[in-house]
């Protein structure tokens, strides 16, 4: 893989799935897997085979469709998973198994009740154990934002060892701030043998907020794979949101780095999993939230109207989005108002215009957003008092 790409790692139809009342059947995984497939994304995680007779079908059927893809299935540190996860990926034409175990202190100490000896022995078992049946295998660190880095390092050394090609350190609990979990990144490149042989990747989780800061300093520091969600669903506060990396990295080409998704893509994608999964995507949501373009401010429409970069970084076409909104409130000027008359059909002079705002701002206070019928209804009024003059 060449230096610079960031592998996308998109786990929807895993990760994004576990969210209560994102149920997905296997027909609507279907359809989205082949929308994730078109826009470009290196991997798709399909579901976690062992969990469910439904979840195996639609990792199985996913398989059978998934063209340009990886197609991947998440299995625990346990043979049963495993050839159960490679039963469901044999007709992928590129599979791989995500196979891993819990390594923070917390995990070992409470959820395993176990020492870090025997975590590491699970860990190679595993790793050794899907190798078997596939070339590509993913070893995740659960917790890892949370593990000690020297143990974190020896664990990821035993699982290339063991042939894992793929290292996922997950910040599962959002716990990281970015420069630590940078320089976990950073550390693990620096200290672990053969790490070249492996592709670094970040799985990181919102409970702060922090998910997609987090991924992007993983990637300046040195992974080459980062996990991520449309919308950014996922477990509680989700995980890092798809289309936010992608245009982060397009935004600031200082840092050489690039991903082969299709931008153009992002918004309908997103249209299409909310409504699949029926899961509401605020309107401050960055890049695809139905606020991400639109102005309602007179300062900003004004700037906008003159020159779209004064307040757009990036341009809506590139994220598929047709056009900027500028949204008549309370709040906007006369520049708004007169492109948004011209757009329904009004070319208005300086006393129209004068006419018009002052009938506009009686509308504005009485309603939260004054819309194009509501124009037509200002410009009947205004022809009125004209006629009257």
């Amino acid at each position: 893989m060449e230096n610079n790409k960031v592998q996308i790692f998109d786990t929807t139809l895993r990760d994004g799935e576990q969210v209560p009342g994102c149920k997905l059947d296997t027909n609507q995984k279907l359809i989205i897997a082949e929308r994730l497939d078109l826009l470009g994304v290196d991997v798709i995680e399909a579901g976690f085979p062992i969990s469910s007779p439904g979840d195996f079908t639609s990792v199985n059927e996913i398989a059978k469709i998934v063209k340009n893809a990886t197609v991947c299935g998440l299995t625990r540190a346990v043979k049963k998973d495993i050839e159960v996860a490679a039963e469901a990926l044999k007709h992928a034409v590129k599979p791989r198994i995500h196979t891993g175990i819990g390594t923070s202190e917390s995990h070992i100490k409470y959820k395993f009740k176990s020492t870090q000896e025997e975590v590491v022995r699970r860990a190679k078992e595993a790793v050794s154990y899907a190798k078997n049946f596939v070339d590509d295998v993913e070893f995740y660190a659960e917790d890892a934002g949370r593990t000690d880095n020297a143990f974190l390092a020896k664990i990821c050394e035993e699982a290339i060892k063991s042939g894992a090609t793929v290292l996922n350190i997950p910040d599962t609990t959002g716990y990281c701030l970015p420069e630590e979990y940078g320089a976990k990144i950073k550390y693990l490149k620096e200290n672990v043998k053969d790490i070249e042989k492996a592709i670094i990747s970040c799985h990181c989780h919102n409970d702060l907020g922090l998910a997609t800061a987090n991924s992007i300093a993983g990637a300046i520091n040195g992974a080459r794979q980062i996990e991520c969600t449309i919308n950014g669903i996922g477990e509680r506060a989700g995980n890092t949101a798809l289309e936010e990396v992608v245009m982060i990295l397009k935004q600031h080409p200082h840092l050489n780095l690039h991903t082969d998704i299709n931008s153009k893509l992002l918004y309908d994608t997103s249209i299409m999993v909310r409504e699949k999964m029926g899961m509401f995507v605020q309107p401050n949501k960055a890049i695809v939230g139905a606020n991400a373009f639109a102005h309602s401010s007179g300062i900003h429409q004004d700037g906008v109207i003159k020159n779209r970069e004064t307040y757009e970084i990036i341009d809506p076409e590139e994220v598929g989005v047709t056009e900027s909104a500028i949204v008549l409130t309370a709040r906007s000027g006369r520049a708004a108002l007169a492109y948004r008359a011209k757009n329904v059909g009004y070319e208005l002079t300086k006393v129209q215009l004068d006419l018009a705002y002052d009938i506009f701002l009686q509308y504005a206070d009485r309603q939260k957003e004054v819309v194009n019928e509501d124009i037509h209804t200002i410009m009947k009024e205004v022809n009125k008092t004209s006629k009257i003059a």
